[in-house]
């Protein structure tokens, strides 16, 4: 009887450790609609290094200020004006590239600037997190290179495996 209560104890602990595994594709599957096209890090740096692209940090001001892809330009998430953005550019055929801390707050930014006639969006496949894994740079507010990024919670820490993740 205990041998049998043990095997079952063990199956649904494994069960549930099975279901906590979840897959990043499985959570922005989950988070997101196929409305916007992701595009992956190594595609960025291409079109980053060749200053093609604008690109669009969606997370607050506190995570930005840790640190940021090179050349982003943050606009935010929850004070994110689509309106205030359109006055400053003009061309909605911009290339643009939207990233947040793994791809969900950025899909939705993407979405509004979809919605607002911007026509060449991409969103961040993995966000900042899977930039920092894959090597490459990201920079404090005074472009200096730094392994420090802020995670938008400590659930989101299993995807930094490349840095330090701070959280506030």
């Amino acid at each position: 009887m205990k041998l049998k209560i043990t095997y079952i104890l063990t199956f649904f602990l494994t069960a549930q450790i099975g279901i906590a595994q979840e897959t990043l594709n499985e959570l922005l599957k989950k988070h997101n609609n196929d409305n916007i096209p992701y595009i992956t890090v190594s595609e960025l740096h291409q079109l980053q290094s060749q200053d093609k692209v604008l690109i669009l940090d969606s997370r607050e001001k506190n995570e930005f200020d840790v640190s940021h892809i090179p050349r982003a330009i943050l606009v935010g998430y929850n004070q994110f004006s689509v309106e205030e953005f359109s006055k400053k550019i003009k061309d909605k055929e911009t290339p643009i590239v939207v990233y947040c801390t793994l791809g969900i707050r950025s899909n939705v930014n993407a979405n509004k600037l979809q919605n607002e006639g911007f026509t060449n969006i991409t969103n961040l496949y993995g966000g900042i997190c899977e930039w920092k894994n894959k090597g490459y740079t990201v920079v404090d507010p005074s472009g200096n290179a730094t392994e420090n990024v802020h995670l938008f919670s400590e659930k989101w820490n299993k995807w930094l495996k490349n840095g330090n993740a701070v959280y506030e």
